[in-house]
């Protein structure tokens, strides 16, 4: 599939940005002195990195919660012959040779997968996976307030490591899931919302108050979001519960004004439909193209929707003639940022019992642990997480060697203590898809006066057993409300990425025996 850009800028350098790799398969920057000759791309690449800068932007801007992110793979998913399949379900007679399908868990995660038109039970899977989940604030189960100075403030708290100081002074929108009950039927559904104008915002104390603008800052009292103004104490008027939200329902339990702005864009007349929900904050500011040419991305939650993104339009764009011997898998998780916990994350059952339902559905004989362990034994994991690239002003706190820069290509990263899954037998496997598809690959390790991330790749590797390789798509400002990478760097994510799923069947011929 074509995604065209739409940056209305010529930009000459995008393809002259490809180096020729040395003999350890990886780019190294040349010294700051130095600028690398030209070296023109190749022309056999499919893929067209600078067709993914806008579509990719606009996504983000567009699903700023992991419910509308998840909802969004769903529905292009759907628009290119994926069949859903639910897990309450038997897929047995479902599966089929050439078929497309992708399921999600609790509308967090979703795994998405193209089975081969040759495809064997045994035969191996080439996946590509991340997580979906970014930091964030999420509103407390009892997230009203009393008034406070004439403020009203909401109740919030901090998922991963959001409320930092970045999260200070930014307009907050507010959405996610809202579960609600149909009058008519009785039946229970999801419904998501998205508040995308400036509702929230986390005041700064001025520098005029002396030390204690310095901090340390309590997340619980100091770090409370505004969400408009409340002076009716000072003229005797009563702030309390309108009467038509019976006390004693959820609705109750939230600020008015946010629940009947919610219901109303829900089309809820009944508040006490409203079950439950499960909303956050996000910054409205919207992605951009930015930098003089327009050759960086400024964006919020780009950590890991950056890789997923990428992951997805790769599957899209692989075509079923490549690698027809095996299945193509997308994995995304939620609750990576929190230890990848949860039945939705990636430490639970979603990817094993897809991967053994495709086995057992192709078994020619009786299905069991045999034929299972064949086909991980015969699969290929890319962890794919947002990895650091080097910040300009901070060059003392990265390794020579290995300090990535935005608009060159997809990142290993590697750890000696397990806190990645990379190893010689699946560098030497990605390299080897690399070099097929025209792809630079760069190199991270982090120092050893330096603690290291954490990525799914070692506990999903572990877990089921497959040969698995960390890498990611280089970002500024990891962990930031407000993060930076290359404008080709999206699309430069789905060309290595589509290279996965389109040679990892031959290339693995050549490693039979890892």
């Amino acid at each position: 599939m074509t995604r065209r850009h739409a940056s209305g800028l010529d930009r000459p350098w995008a393809s002259q940005m490809y180096a020729q790799l040395p003999e350890d398969g990886y780019i190294h920057p040349a010294p700051a002195t130095a600028r690398p000759a030209p070296v023109p791309a190749t022309t056999d690449a499919p893929v067209q990195p600078e067709d993914y800068s806008k579509p990719y932007c606009d996504f983000m801007t567009s699903n700023p919660t992991i419910f509308h992110a998840v909802k969004s793979f769903s529905q292009d998913l759907e628009k290119h012959g994926y069949k859903q399949l639910s897990e309450r379900a038997v897929w047995t007679s479902e599966l089929k040779r050439g078929g497309k399908f992708y399921v999600t868990r609790n509308g967090s995660s979703l795994i998405a997968f193209n089975i081969g038109k040759e495809y064997k039970s045994g035969q191996g899977m080439a996946i590509v996976a991340g997580h979906v989940d970014a930091l964030t604030a999420k509103l407390k189960p009892v997230s009203k307030l009393p008034t406070k100075a004439g403020f009203l403030q909401l109740a919030v708290a901090p998922y991963a490591g959001a409320l930092g100081p970045t999260w200070w002074d930014r307009d907050l929108g507010i959405g996610g899931r809202v579960i609600v009950r149909d009058s008519e039927s009785g039946k229970v559904e999801p419904r998501l919302v998205k508040l995308d104008w400036p509702i929230a915002r986390i005041p700064t104390l001025a520098p005029h108050f002396g030390v204690s603008v310095n901090g340390p800052f309590n997340q619980e009292t100091q770090m409370v979001p505004i969400i408009g103004v409340d002076n009716s104490d000072l003229f005797g008027k009563s702030t309390g519960e309108s009467s038509d939200i019976q006390p004693g329902t959820f609705a109750a339990t939230q600020p008015e004004k946010l629940v009947k702005i919610i219901s109303k864009e829900l089309g809820v007349t009944d508040y006490s439909n409203i079950i439950d929900w499960e909303l956050e904050l996000f910054d409205t500011q919207p992605a951009q193209l930015g930098g003089l040419e327009k050759d960086l991305i400024f964006a919020g939650r780009i950590d890991d929707k950056l890789c997923c993104y990428a992951a997805h339009e790769a599957l899209l764009a692989s075509s079923d003639d490549t690698s027809p011997g095996i299945v193509k898998m997308v994995g995304m998780f939620d609750d990576e940022e929190i230890g990848s916990l949860l039945r939705q994350g990636a430490r639970s059952n979603l990817m094993s019992s897809v991967m053994e339902r495709i086995a057992e559905a192709f078994a020619d004989g009786p299905y069991g642990p045999n034929l299972l362990s064949q086909t991980v034994a015969n699969s290929f994991l890319v962890s794919s997480d947002v990895i650091h690239a080097v910040n300009p002003n901070f060059l003392n706190v990265y390794l020579e060697n290995h300090s990535p820069r935005l608009n060159i290509g997809v990142t290993v990263s590697a750890d000696s203590n397990g806190h990645m899954t990379t190893d010689s037998v699946s560098s030497s496997i990605l390299k080897r898809i690399a070099a097929r598809c025209g792809s630079t690959l760069q190199v991270f390790q982090i120092r050893n006066d330096m603690r290291s991330g954490g990525t799914i790749g070692p506990v999903t590797s572990a877990q089921i057993g497959m040969r698995a390789i960390d890498c990611g798509i280089p970002q500024l400002s990891m962990h930031s409300i407000r993060a930076t990478t290359g404008s080709l760097d999206p699309g430069l994510g789905v060309k290595l990425f589509k290279g996965v799923f389109d040679y990892f069947e031959e290339v693995d011929k050549e490693f039979a025996d890892f």
